[in-house]
């Protein structure tokens, strides 16, 4: 990897519980904004600096839990993918991840509860607001991008455009959806939570499933749940390893690609839509959508700073770490 891009996780902290409490906090920042359709959870992991770590995490997770499945299935080779999955399962950075984990649990509950009737009353202020942390958010992935040549910016001008047509769907509300449905939106929606620029939530809201969701959280209906973690695990099972790999062996086009699907993402947020999604002209509270579109810009802003500041207080580099 470039000397400039950064690191693909925190390094050793020099204060583990600082770190955990830090980690709990980026987790809730990724988790609370998950909710909010047309604003990416990726967009937020890739702000706070977690989103290698996550995504390298997640593909030894799965690689674990494929050889721990081979080694029930086989008899031949259970000795040789018991190992394998031991050192695979080794590679996970559980100290970050738990802690991102509880952090978002806790902001997905509690802001699903409060958020919900806050973008119901007020859409085109919040709309307003969720496009200015997008827009300071499009410069993450932009700037590790090493060099931007023709493929690059064709793959991002592909990327826009097809976010762009994405958020332009809507989907039918499903009052009582079956099972397969839940799992089948889970594993789409989950697909769209790690990748920046495409949100989970309005994946649920193309499928029709969003509304469903957002009351099994806040109605805790265990059964929906159970069924849509299951859904979840599988799609990003199939899912991350190819993400991975392009991130390990194509990462300028793949960050390029990514840039361009934050672009094309900001169409879901435009202020004033109808309420089936076309785009509208100017209308009202054009004053408080402009001095909300600056705020999420600057809380973004302030966001990366914080961050930068947090890993220089908490982060000891190995190298320099006492004897």
């Amino acid at each position: 990897m470039p000397a400039d891009l950064p690191a693909a996780g925190p390094e050793r902290p020099r204060h583990p519980v600082s770190a955990a409490a830090l980690n709990v906090a980026r987790g809730a920042v990724i988790g609370a904004v998950e909710i909010v359709p047309g604003v990416s959870g990726g967009t937020l992991a890739l702000v706070v600096g977690v989103y290698d770590t996550l995504i390298d995490s997640a593909g030894s997770l799965v690689r674990a839990a494929v050889q721990g499945v081979r080694s029930l299935a086989s008899r031949r080779h259970r000795d040789d993918a018991r190992a394998l999955a031991r050192e695979h399962s080794s590679r996970v950075r559980w100290g970050v991840l738990i802690p991102l984990g509880l952090g978002m649990l806790a902001a997905i509950i509690v802001v699903s509860a409060t958020l919900a009737p806050l973008i119901e009353e007020h859409p085109v202020e919040t709309r307003a607001l969720f496009a200015g942390l997008i827009v300071a958010s499009i410069a993450v992935p932009a700037r590790m991008v090493t060099r931007w040549r023709a493929g690059e910016v064709a793959l991002a001008v592909a990327g826009a455009a097809a976010a762009f047509w994405l958020t332009g769907l809507t989907g039918t509300p499903q009052d009582d959806p079956a099972p397969w449905m839940i799992a089948l939106s889970a594993s789409i929606a989950v697909c769209a939570l790690v990748l920046p620029g495409v949100s989970g939530s309005f994946m649920l809201l193309v499928l029709g499933m969003y509304g469903a969701t957002l009351a099994a959280v806040n109605d805790r209906d265990l059964a929906y749940l159970a069924t849509f973690v299951l859904g979840a695990i599988l799609g990003l099972a199939l899912f991350v390893t190819g993400l991975q790999w392009l991130l390990a062996h194509r990462r300028n086009l793949t960050l390029a690609a990514m840039t361009g699907l934050m672009v094309g993402s900001l169409r879901a947020l435009w202020p004033w839509q109808s309420e089936d999604g076309t785009l509208e002209p100017p209308g009202e509270h054009r004053g408080a959508v402009i001095l909300l579109f600056a705020m999420g810009i600057a809380a973004v802003t302030a966001l990366m700073a914080l961050e930068r500041a947090a890993r220089a207080r908490v982060v000891q580099p190995e190298a320099s770490a006492p004897a």
